[in-house]
């Protein structure tokens, strides 16, 4: 298959430990679709520190910033060298405020049919990480404080991407999740900010909330009364990996951070090192990240025939990864999807 439009220029991070390895896959597949992103290949994570000293190079950051698009593999943060995660410097830079987490239903497991999409606030909360401690008596470190931090404002931008992303794509309810009995100012004002811009989508989308901690259990018990679920930061990082639990695993979820006028699509599973060099990673989130990218880009067409290979490929040719209880090699699986682009 040919692409006739000219390639879109985006930044490509192939990141560390199996990193390289499922990027390496992604791109065969999306060959296989024509190519459609011209990419500019630049460094983060150790492979930055290793390249120019930095998990987030000064060459990185100024090609995002031109091409205002990236598909980022699995980042591992140096440990004990003081460097700051490379995954929070980038939305702090671009004030990519909103990541979002779909889940569906892939291969049969312990739940069927689910179909679920988690938006997070992806930049305040309690990893603004104002922390400090105080000093009792001999002891410089006696006690350990935290500051989270939401604005109204921000809560409301949040708010008000769930309910245009439900607009857009079918979605029919809205669970915002909070905390608002205990942290009733932190979480409160969250709550607050999704009531009053729900008021504006009252006869296109339904909106209800929830405690996080019930939230946690229903998830679990019935994770089909849900549709959607708005988060703030902390709540949205711990749900969304209980979501993808819900499919199998972090390997079976993509990722996406959205900002005004940029976008980083991910990998949202960590850089196992593990196993990186053996070739036997599962590339599937970020093949779905890759699917992510291109309905952002205009191409949802390429995007529901990379869905559909997938699940064909898993399912119908049951060629699938060891940690989904195959034999097939992270080329292996990449070969057998490219064969049903070129077939079907």
């Amino acid at each position: 298959m040919k692409n006739l439009l000219a390639a879109i220029p985006a930044t490509l991070i192939p990141g560390d430990g199996i990193g390289p390895e499922v990027v390496g896959a992604t791109l065969r597949v999306l060959d296989a679709l024509g190519s459609p992103f011209a990419w500019d290949i630049q460094q983060a994570g150790v492979a930055g520190v290793n390249s120019s000293g930095d998990p987030l190079p000064t060459a990185t950051l100024e090609s995002i910033r031109r091409t205002r698009l990236a598909l980022k593999g699995p980042l591992t943060t140096p440990i004990g060298e003081g460097f700051r995660s490379a995954n929070v410097r980038l939305r702090e830079e671009f004030q990519l405020y909103s990541n979002v987490r779909p889940v569906r239903t892939l291969v049969p497991g312990r739940y069927e049919d689910i179909d679920l999409v988690l938006v997070r606030e992806n930049i305040g909360g309690f990893y603004v990480a104002h922390e400090y401690y105080v000093p009792i008596g001999n002891d410089p470190r006696a006690v350990a404080v935290a500051t989270g931090v939401n604005s109204r404002d921000a809560c409301t931008r949040i708010a008000r991407f769930a309910f245009e992303y439900a607009v857009k794509n079918g979605r029919q309810k809205i669970t915002v999740i909070h905390k608002a009995n205990i942290l009733k100012a932190l979480t409160g004002i969250f709550l607050e900010a999704a009531r009053d811009v729900a008021k504006e989508y009252a006869h296109r989308v339904q909106m209800n909330d929830m405690i996080v901690d019930a939230c946690a259990m229903q998830l679990v018990l019935n994770p089909w009364q849900f549709d959607m679920l708005l988060c703030t930061n902390l709540f949205g990082d711990i749900l969304s990996d209980l979501l993808s639990g819900l499919v199998g695993g972090l390997g079976m979820a993509p990722g996406a951070n959205f900002g005004d006028g940029t976008a980083i699509f991910e990998a949202v599973h960590g850089s196992a090192p593990d196993i990186a060099g053996k070739g036997i990673a599962n590339p599937i989130s970020l093949l779905l990240a890759a699917c992510l990218m291109l309905e952002h880009v205009g191409l949802g067409n390429s995007a529901l025939q990379l869905r559909t290979a997938i699940g064909k490929t898993l399912n119908q040719d049951n060629v699938r990864t060891g940690d989904l209880h195959g034999n097939a090699s992270t080329e292996q699986f990449a070969d057998a999807i490219v064969r049903r682009l070129q077939t079907d």
